[in-house]
């Protein structure tokens, strides 16, 4: 059984200026959200894990593959007009936020599309609520605000002017990050920056868990 809503994906209209992107509340299924909790791995610090340094139970697993999955690949290649028969991707996950973390940003050229599904419960701060920009100069100029509520999803094209951030928050703020990118060399070197990040995190047990 499915544990995204797609059809909810492909029936959310794609925003087109200035860039493209579209939010989806429900996009992982709310019936869901607590068995991928409890499968969620462990994540104690601060920073975006690869896949293979996490431990992780069988329903977060399935969602993994389920967003690597050709279903949804071809659902984004229909709402984005890309082809993204040939284009392999990234799977990151995040457990905690840093205070210094949502600074106002573009992604790296290598990233074709953007993909961030929120697991957080009951998101009450101010903080850690995404915010898709009209330029890097300021927060206070969004073209949309996400809250990282359980199941919610928010998704963007990689254009020069997609700016985004959001406000300081220190403490729990789990995320998915799926990218597609534009070839396997850009895979390979986001797993080794990832990994070299990861085992650094683990060599030093007495680095400030953010």
């Amino acid at each position: 059984m499915s544990l995204l809503n797609i059809d909810a994906f492909r029936e959310t209209p794609l925003q087109m200026e200035p860039f493209e992107f579209l939010t989806v509340p429900g996009f992982v299924k709310q019936e869901r959200i607590k068995e991928i909790l409890a499968d969620y791995p462990k994540v104690e610090k601060g920073g975006s894990y690869p896949l293979v340094a996490l431990d992780y139970g069988p329903v977060f697993d399935a969602l993994c593959q389920e967003l690597q999955g050709d279903a949804l690949r071809h659902a984004f290649a229909e709402k984005f007009d890309m082809d993204l028969s040939k284009r392999p991707t990234t799977l990151t996950v995040r457990g905690r936020c840093r205070p210094k973390d949502g600074q106002i940003h573009t992604d790296s050229d290598s990233k074709l599309i953007t993909v961030l599904v929120y697991l957080n419960e009951n998101w009450d701060s101010d903080g850690g609520r995404l915010r898709l920009l009209r330029s890097g100069d300021s927060l206070d100029d969004p073209i949309a605000e996400v809250p990282p509520n359980a199941g919610s999803m928010v998704c963007f094209r990689n254009r020069k002017n997609a700016w985004h951030g959001h406000g300081s928050f220190d403490g729990i703020r789990r995320v998915l990050q799926l990218n597609w990118v534009t070839d396997a060399a850009a895979v390979r070197q986001s797993e080794r920056r990832h990994r070299r990040s990861a085992f650094w995190k683990r060599l030093n047990p007495f680095r400030r868990a953010a």
